[in-house]
């Protein structure tokens, strides 16, 4: 049997994973300040090719592939929100909330405690290897978190039309 590892960083994109709350909580403005956390990116959609490129291409077999198209911290997320959906995301904090205090609410609040680790780090992630090996070519991170804003917003109106 022949296996290939894809290892995404955070996923987004339209209808996907946990990082969609991410994005969800910026644009309803559960956060008033925006905590300095950095998150690869990447967008489901590209995550499911690299799956399929992996699957056909026989240079794949017994290798790893991260899954990534860079990286954003959560204050460039929200003002990308800002800038590009305008009154859709007039919630979307402008403020940066300080290390110490989201290192306080850490100790409180398990939510605030779980990006305690994480504050002001930007890990980079290469995903050179799938983009030679594999021809893999992610969409900018741009169109990635506007599209993950995209369907939340199609969500919303069809939990509301039920």
């Amino acid at each position: 049997m022949e296996l290939a590892v894809i290892n995404p960083v955070g996923i987004f994109g339209p209808d996907c994973s946990v990082y969609v709350e991410v994005v969800e909580r910026l644009l309803n403005g559960k956060l008033p300040a925006i905590p300095r956390v950095t998150f690869g990116v990447v967008d489901v959609r590209d995550v499911a090719d690299l799956h399929v490129r992996a699957m056909v291409e026989p240079g794949a077999a017994g290798e790893r592939f991260l899954a990534a198209a860079g990286v954003m911290s959560l204050p460039e997320i929200a003002n990308l929100l800002r800038v590009r959906l305008g009154p859709a995301a007039r919630r979307a904090p402008t403020r940066t909330a300080s290390d110490w205090a989201i290192r306080l609410g850490g100790l409180v609040s398990p939510r605030f405690a779980t990006v305690v680790p994480d504050l002001g780090v930007a890990r980079q992630a290469s995903s050179a290897k799938a983009r030679e090996v594999l021809g893999w070519r992610p969409r900018p991170i741009e169109e990635t978190i506007l599209d993950t804003a995209a369907g939340l917003a199609w969500a919303c109106s069809a939990t509301q039309r039920e």
